[in-house]
């Protein structure tokens, strides 16, 4: 039986646009969706996507997640009813990194000044991080491995490797993978700003000398994952391909990355070997590139100690750029923006990149969309690297293909 895990839908919801497409053509075109010092969902309408009384059920990264899942699975050729094979044989993964932050903020005002007794019986099923798996697998009727994944901003990737690793070991034909997050709330801006994380000046310039902190954005992005049988059996469209991952833990800081970026390297060099390539299959990676002083100087490092010299010669660009840090949406959110690149055969560029720190030498595509240049070992899809990290010392990273 194939191992291959093949990308047949994508669906995404950002301060770009309410889709996937406008997500990677609006970063393409070098548009940032950052507006106020926020990367915020302003053409999102839920009820777009759901009825008012659903939209009234579930806090905002829920029907950020059901939007984007509902897009995703338009875009295979699903039903929308149910999928194309037995349910008991479809997962759903989505991951996030705080989960229902305006719901619990709410709640909380209401017990405040009105009591515990007017605390609606809702307040738990809005809260709980794995509300997004469970509506969007209740919604396509979805009765195989469902779970949520909370490891801060390496939440959707590591959704999206842990789903690729069912789907090879046979436990699904197909997962619904990825992650949302809506935490643009007075608390949380309240508190990401007293531990001095996001930027003063409200500019997400990743990996520029002038970096003061990430943007806060909100967000979704969902993935269609499925074998290759399942894929080939109905005739579907391949988009790209997850072709390894890997994770570690710095073991170092709650909220710092390990300064020297070794675990994140051994997370880079172990997603290549998972995927059975060297360096030299590399054409593009897409940084997590936060825009903080540390983040970017730790990945720079990680990706030189993983790379080597490959890493010179790698065009290296952030979606962070031109739409904030959608925390623990960001990593499913960038996958599909990399498998779209890959298939154009293009790195977009790092937005607001215009002072280069002398300590990051790498090519952070500063000036406009770049051709990638075919790899030198003969293969024809474009292959990537998607890097997330996360508070807490987490590492995932996705070793992306395009379409053949």
């Amino acid at each position: 039986m194939s191992d291959r895990v093949l990308i047949t839908g994508i669906g995404a919801v950002t301060p770009l646009g309410a889709s996937a497409r406008d997500l990677y053509e609006g970063w393409l075109a070098g548009r940032s969706g950052i507006a106020g010092g926020l990367g915020a969902c302003t053409d999102f309408d839920p009820t777009e996507f759901m009825t008012t009384k659903e939209a009234r059920r579930s806090d905002r990264f829920a029907q950020l997640a059901i939007a984007a899942g509902g897009q995703a699975v338009a875009d295979a050729g699903w039903a929308s009813e149910e999928p194309p094979v037995d349910p008991v044989d479809v997962g759903c993964v989505i991951g996030s990194g705080i989960g229902g932050m305006a719901s619990f903020e709410s709640s909380c005002d209401v017990m405040r000044e009105r009591g515990p007794e007017r605390v609606s019986p809702l307040a738990i099923p809005l809260i709980m991080g794995n509300a997004a798996a469970g509506l969007v697998a209740m919604r396509h009727k979805l009765r195989g491995p469902v779970f949520g994944v909370m490891s801060a901003c390496a939440s959707g990737a590591h959704a999206i490797g842990e789903a690729m690793r069912m789907i090879r070991a046979g436990e699904a034909r197909a997962v619904l993978a990825g992650g949302a997050e809506a935490t643009l709330t007075p608390l949380a801006k309240a508190a990401f700003g007293a531990m001095e994380a996001t930027s003063p000046t409200g500019i997400s310039r990743p990996f520029d000398a002038r970096r003061d902190g990430f943007v806060m954005g909100e967000g979704a992005g969902v993935l269609v994952l499925e074998s290759e049988e399942l894929a080939k059996e109905r005739g579907a469209r391949i988009l790209g391909e997850v072709i390894g991952y890997a994770a570690t833990a710095d073991a170092h800081h709650l909220t710092a990355p390990e300064p020297t970026g070794r675990p994140a390297a051994t997370a880079i060099t172990r997603a290549m070997r998972n995927a059975g390539l060297t360096p030299e299959d590399i054409d593009y990676v897409n940084a997590h590139g936060t825009s903080t002083p540390l983040n970017d100087a730790s990945e720079t490092a990680a990706i030189k100690l993983a790379l080597g010299e490959r890493a010179y010669d790698l065009p290296i660009s952030s979606t962070k750029s031109a739409i904030g840090h959608l925390l623990g949406a960001a990593g499913a959110v960038e996958a599909i923006a990399t498998v779209l690149a890959l298939n154009d055969r293009v790195a977009p560029a790092t937005l607001n990149y215009e002072q280069p720190d002398p300590d990051l030498d790498l090519d952070y595509v500063p000036d406009g969309p770049r051709p990638l240049a075919a790899n030198g070992n003969g293969h024809k899809p474009g292959i990537a690297l998607s890097n997330s990290f996360g508070f807490g010392g987490h590492n995932a990273v996705l070793c992306l293909a395009g379409a053949a």
